[in-house]
């Protein structure tokens, strides 16, 4: 049968715009996020997983149920909730990629492009304002290292995270080893009880390469002493001045691990945005077969 004059040239039934290339590279970018393992059954297609997502907001719930508040006050944003809000979104989100992507389905797609764009609008907005005001980033730095302090001896996990943060940065309290005062087992009052008054954790200490065993006990009295007499046993510079000159050091690690972070979400949305169009021109010409195929002259 003649064409008719004008009509788009013909594809053939099993023709398909979608490039099962985009489709299955989409299925799998989400899936290294979605899945922690995996192994096919035998009777189905669909695999037995481990859920990422699923491990942070079990970590996030237990942490909650097991750690004082008090101890976890001096965050700005409680561990456990961050863990527990991060792992259901990054459930939801990667549900829709890796099931969009598979039954080609263009509400979940575009849902999914537009979370990962608006996810990674606000990592560069926070990038960009911690940037422009530092000043007060440095503030709100200051005052959790502050309340850090405060709450020292309230939790050994955050007894731990400051004990390493001294010592990867030999530094010693927040502005200056007097900052220990401000924790009520090391305040220098006179009616403080406490053995340890007027001293500053280990992990202030010099280190001492012939030392086999840790001395736990090389802060005592620390606080009383002149700076320069201080800084013979222990660091005296705080861990503010110290972050922001590794900061300032390492800008273009931090710089890469920023890149490393937007390039896999610029692939995301790069790929579900591709395999959108690709669907919507499958849609259009399986309308333009079925409204053409009782037409004589297709």
């Amino acid at each position: 049968m003649a064409r008719r004059p004008g009509a788009p040239a013909a594809y053939g039934e099993d023709f398909s715009f979608v490039s099962p290339l985009v489709k299955y590279l989409l299925f799998f970018f989400n899936m290294l996020f979605w899945f922690w393992s995996s192994e096919v059954q035998r009777s189905s297609h669909w695999p037995k997983i481990k859920v990422i997502s699923m491990v942070m907001v079990a970590i996030g719930v237990y942490a909650r149920l097991m750690k004082h508040a008090a101890a976890l006050a001096c965050l700005a944003v409680d561990p456990a909730i961050l863990l527990i809000v991060v792992g259901i979104l990054m459930f939801l989100l990667t549900f829709c990629g890796c099931i969009g992507s598979l039954r080609e389905n263009i509400c979940l797609l575009q849902t999914f492009s537009l979370c990962l764009t608006i996810v990674f609008l606000l990592q560069l907005a926070a990038g960009v304002l911690g940037f422009v005001f530092s000043d007060k980033a440095r503030g709100k730095v200051s005052e959790i290292i502050n309340n850090a302090i405060v709450h020292y001896r309230d939790d050994l996990d955050l007894q731990n995270l400051i004990d390493f943060g001294q010592k990867e940065f030999s530094c010693c309290g927040g502005i200056s080893y007097k900052d220990w005062s401000q924790n009520m087992y090391f305040n220098c009052s006179e009616d403080n009880p406490s053995r340890e008054r007027c001293s500053v954790p280990y992990s202030c200490c010099l280190p001492t390469p012939s030392q086999a065993v840790i001395n736990t006990m090389c802060g005592q009295g620390m606080q009383a002493l002149e700076y320069l007499e201080a800084s013979k046993v222990i660091y005296t510079n705080g861990c503010i001045d110290k972050l922001v000159n590794w900061i300032h050091s390492n800008l273009f690690l931090l710089g890469g691990v920023a890149l490393g972070l937007a390039i896999p979400q610029l692939v995301g949305i790069l790929l579900s945005q591709i395999l959108v169009n690709q669907i919507k021109d499958q849609i259009k010409l399986q309308l333009y077969n079925q409204q053409h195929r009782a037409d004589p002259w297709y």
